[in-house]
C-alpha cells in the first residue's frame, strides 16, 4: 500500500541519505526488528546500545514510510484526555501512560545527543480551547495533569494573547515538548546500529514468521532465512497484517510547510507549538530552518488514490485555520502532503507479544498522535520484554488491555 502522498517536506529536504543493502544471505542475530521507519530505528538502537545483536530490515528504502510523512510533534499529551483515561482505566493508570510519555521526552533528548541533522529542539506546548464550551473541560483536564504533578499552566483570554498574540478564550501550557526531523533521525539511529556491529537491509521483505520456544525462524520473499532469539515487528499500520483480529483503524493525516519566515514574523511561534480541542484537530510548529508546518484535518478515507485527491483541498483548510488563529501571518506554502497512520479506540499504543504468536514475537505498534513519544517508550518496554524484566506499562501498553 502506499503510504503518503504529495511531497512529504522531509524526504525532500534530506534526500535519499544512504541506501542499505539488500539481504541475500542467510542471517543468525539475537534480535531481528522488522521495519525501518522511527519506530524501528528506536527500538534497534535501544537493543544495541545495551549488548543486544541486531539485524533490521524493511521492505522499501529506509524511512519511506509512514515515517517521512510523520510532523514530529513530541508531546506528553496523548489525544485522549488524561480525564477521560482515568474513567476508563483509573487514575492510576491514566497518570502512569501520562508520565511515561513525559520521561520519554529527555529520554529522546539524550538519544539524539550528537546526532547531525536531526533538529531535536526543546519547545514549549500551548493546547487551544478552540470553542468557549472547551474551556471548561479544558480546566477540568488541567487541574487532573496538575494533581498528578504534570506540568500545564493555564492561560486565559488575557495570557494567551500576551504570549502567543491570539485572540482565544484559553489554553493550557506546558514546557513539556520538543520536535526533531524524524527522517533524518531515523537514517542517524540506523547508522549507528551499524557502527555497533548490527545489521540493516532495506528493500528486504519478509514473508513468513516460525516461532518456536526456542526462538524464531523468519523468511524472506526471495527465501532467505533469518533465525533470531526474538522478532519485533515494527511496521506501522501493516502490523495489522500478522493478527488475526484488527486492534486499530487506519485514517488519513494532511500536513503543509511553509517557506522560511523571518524570526520577527514567527515570534512565540519559533519555540511553542498550537495544537487545539477540536477532532480532527489543527496543529503547527516550526523548523530549525524557520518555516512553519501544519497539519491535521485526519479523516477516515484509506484509500490512496482519494486521500490523494483531497491534498490540496486540505491544504487550503490548513492555511484557513492558520489564518483564523494568526491573522497577521501569511507564509507561502512550499509542500503538501498526507500519510496513512493506524489510531486504536482509547488512543495508547501497543508494545509486546500477542498470545496468537507466543512470547518470541512481539509488536511495537505505536498507533496514536505523538506516536514518536511512544516509541521511545516502547522501545524500553519491549527491552525488558526481551531480558525478562517486568515493566510497569506492560499491562496498560500490551494487548492484556484489551481483556479489561
Amino acid at each position: 500500500m502506499d503510504l503518503k502522498s504529495g511531497y512529504p517536506y522531509w524526504s525532500i529536504r534530506n534526500g535519499l541519505i544512504q541506501a542499505f543493502p539488500p539481504l541475500e544471505a542467510d542471517l543468525h542475530c539475537d534480535v531481528l526488528v522488522v521495519g525501518g521507519g522511527i519506530t524501528g530505528a528506536l527500538i534497534a538502537d535501544e537493543l544495541s546500545a545495551h549488548g543486544h545483536e541486531v539485524a533490521l530490515i524493511e521492505q522499501r528504502d529506509i524511512g519511506w514510510g509512514s515515517t517521512a510523512a510523520s510532523t514530529a510533534l513530541l508531546q506528553y499529551e496523548i489525544d485522549t484526555h488524561l480525564i477521560d483515561l482515568a474513567r476508563q482505566y483509573g487514575e492510576d493508570d491514566a497518570a502512569l501512560a501520562y508520565h511515561a510519555c513525559a520521561q520519554a521526552l529527555p529520554q529522546l533528548r539524550e538519544v539524539t545527543a550528537g546526532l547531525r541533522g536531526v533538529d531535536f529542539r526543546q519547545m514549549d506546548s500551548v493546547y487551544l480551547a478552540s470553542k468557549p464550551r472547551h474551556v471548561p473541560v479544558l480546566r477540568e483536564e488541567g487541574a487532573a495533569r496538575r494533581k498528578h504533578g504534570l506540568d500545564a499552566r493555564w492561560l486565559d483570554r488575557g495570557a494567551l494573547r500576551e504570549r502567543m498574540g491570539m485572540d482565544g478564550d484559553a489554553a493550557l501550557l506546558t514546557r513539556q515538548a520538543a520536535r526533531v526531523d524524524p527522517y533524518c533521525l531515523t537514517y542517524r539511529l540506523l547508522e549507528r546500529v551499524k557502527r555497533r556491529g548490527g545489521h540493516v537491509h532495506d528493500r528486504t521483505v519478509l514473508h513468513a514468521l516460525e516461532p518456536t520456544a526456542r526462538g524464531v525462524t523468519a523468511r524472506t520473499e526471495d527465501g532467505i532465512q533469518i533465525r533470531a532469539k526474538h522478532v519485533v515487528l515494527a511496521q506501522g499500520y501493516a502490523n495489522q497484517q500478522w493478527l488475526d483480529k484488527r486492534v486499530a483503524r487506519n485514517r488519513s493525516s494532511y500536513a503543509l510547510i511553509t517557506d522560511p519566515l523571518h524570526a520577527d514574523e514567527l515570534g512565540a511561534l519559533a519555540t511553542t507549538m498550537v495544537w487545539e480541542s477540536a477532532r480532527p484537530y489543527l496543529y503547527l510548529r516550526s523548523t530549525g530552518d524557520g518555516r512553519l508546518l501544519l497539519g491535521g484535518l485526519d479523516d477516515a478515507v484509506d484509500v490512496p488514490a482519494r486521500r490523494d485527491r483531497r491534498v490540496d483541498g486540505k491544504s487550503k483548510k490548513l492555511m484557513k485555520g492558520l489564518k483564523h488563529w494568526f491573522p497577521a501571518l501569511d507564509p507561502i506554502p512550499a509542500f503538501a502532503w498526507a500519510g496513512t497512520f493506524a489510531e486504536t479506540a482509547d488512543g495508547l499504543p501497543f508494545f509486546g507479544a500477542h498470545a496468537q504468536w507466543g512470547p518470541r514475537v512481539q509488536f511495537a505498534m505505536a498507533y496514536g498522535g505523538n506516536g514518536i513519544t511512544y516509541s521511545m517508550i516502547g522501545a524500553g518496554l519491549v527491552r525488558a520484554n526481551i531480558e525478562r524484566r517486568r515493566h510497569p506499562l506492560q499491562a496498560l501498553f500490551g494487548f492484556e488491555r484489551l481483556e479489561r
